[in-house]
């Protein structure tokens, strides 16, 4: 691999995650689906639950209604399933809201410029 791919894979790549995370508003809400997840593994690892845990339920409604849609299609169901649903909804859930912000900065113009 030649220094140019590398700059073009740079470049690809630095792209993609600005356009999912580019803005504050998308990387804290990152944090928060993040943050939800590590609570959710540290509660079931951790705490003994005689009947079934609800910490399970707080991160797909941080990232509803993609996660909600996406476990209704999920072949399969497991730990595996529920954190990839979690994940991949939380990272479009980002780039959702990144565009949003992006959008309302520009005050409806588009992104060339014009009126």
């Amino acid at each position: 691999m030649d220094s140019a791919q590398r700059t073009r894979g740079a470049r690809h790549t630095r792209r993609v995650l600005t356009a999912v995370a580019g803005t504050w508003t998308a990387r804290a809400y990152l944090v928060l689906c993040g943050a939800l997840l590590v609570w959710v593994l540290a509660d079931a690892a951790l705490v003994t639950h005689e009947d079934a845990s609800f910490a399970g339920i707080f991160p797909l409604l941080a990232t509803a209604p993609l996660s909600l849609l996406f476990l209704l299609l999920a072949p399969g169901e497991g730990l595996l399933v529920y954190l990839l649903v979690v994940v991949v909804c939380a990272v479009a859930n980002a780039a959702l809201i990144n565009w949003c912000v992006r959008a309302a900065g520009r005050g409806g113009r588009s992104a060339a410029g014009a009126p």
